[in-house]
């Protein structure tokens, strides 16, 4: 009885180790652009809470000072170091809020102009116009506010909204008094025009989503182009536009300089949007680099923080009604 024969083993090809090698290699590459987008990912979290140490650590000494009536009081005196938040806080939400019932109405016609009704030739000129809008500095739109639309709504504007609106019941006194040109109201018509870019720019990209199909067969049952608008493409993009919206309010909160020209930068509450007022950002620009005392500073620094929590505050409802329009979306109607 022959023993059985032993086969041998096949000589490892050079083609089988070139491929284990590439094989290691691309796992490797995928392990290594996985924990380097990882970092950079992180790296946002650390700075965000970076910034939220530094504020709170060096805003102690006023909260150590002055407790939450930092956040009750209208005062705000270097001389005395008496501070509180209450006056640039009411000019920034009163600012964004005027910024934001301009430039939402009018971003959302240039957008659907754009996109639905415009011709071929005028849309890539107009698009092109409204993004070099969201290119010009700050300080640009601040200068030609001072100089040019401030006159112009001393002059003309408001003068006419005194005349015609001041005497209305409940919303007459926003309308009243001097047309002093700066202001509150002129602060909001600058954020206004500084949003419209990228709340349009945003609504533009939305409404280019929606597909041709759902409006084809709108138009062909007889539908308008407003009953399109309103009840196709607005449903379709809806959780777009509206992160839009939200996106020119957290621009509107945190502009500094063009409000700085414009506002009057005067630190007390009007019952008029033309009487001057004050923001925190604006504030913050005019008075950090003359603050003496550690109090001064740490007032300021205190501001700083409560812009932070008031936009984070906004983003995060923004976030929840946006996940909220999500899961609509999803539901069988």
């Amino acid at each position: 009885m022959t023993p059985p024969t032993q086969s041998a083993e096949p000589a490892p090809s050079p083609m089988s180790d070139r491929y284990t090698a590439s094989g290691t290699r691309q796992r490797l590459g995928d392990t290594l652009f996985r924990n380097a987008t990882r970092v950079f990912a992180l790296t946002v979290f650390a700075i965000l809470v970076a910034i939220l140490l530094s504020l709170l650590y060096g805003s102690l000494p006023a909260w150590r000072q002055f407790g939450w009536h930092f956040l009750t009081s209208k005062e705000w005196n270097p001389v005395t170091e008496q501070f509180g938040a209450v006056v640039t806080v009411f000019g920034t939400l009163v600012t964004s809020a005027i910024a934001m019932l301009f430039g939402v109405p009018i971003s959302f016609g240039i957008a659907l102009f754009i996109t639905k009704l415009s011709p071929r030739w005028l849309k890539q000129p107009l698009s092109t116009a409204v993004e070099l809008l969201a290119a010009i500095p700050s300080i640009i739109y601040g200068m030609w506010g001072l100089f040019v639309l401030a006159p112009l709504l001393s002059l003309h504007v408001q003068p006419w909204m005194t005349q015609h609106l001041g005497g209305w019941p409940l919303i007459g006194r926003l309308f009243q008094g001097p047309p002093m040109g700066i202001g509150m109201f002129t602060a909001g018509i600058i954020l206004a025009i500084m949003v419209i870019p990228f709340i349009s720019a945003v609504m533009r990209d939305v409404f280019q989503t929606v597909p041709p199909v759902l409006e084809e067969s709108s138009y062909a049952l007889g539908a308008t182009t407003w009953e399109v608008v309103w009840k196709i493409v607005l449903p379709y993009t809806r959780t777009g536009a509206f992160g839009g919206i939200m996106l020119g309010l957290g621009r509107a909160l945190g502009e500094t300089m063009a409000v700085t020209f414009v506002i009057g930068n005067a630190h007390e509450i009007s019952a008029s949007l033309f009487m001057p007022g004050n923001t925190i950002a604006s504030n913050l620009a005019n008075e950090f680099n003359e603050a003496i005392g550690q109090v001064y500073t740490s007032s300021l620094l205190a501001l700083g923080l409560v812009l932070f929590a008031i936009t984070f505050t906004v983003l995060a409802l923004s976030k929840l009604m946006l996940m909220r329009l999500s899961r609509g979306e999803g539901r069988a109607s």
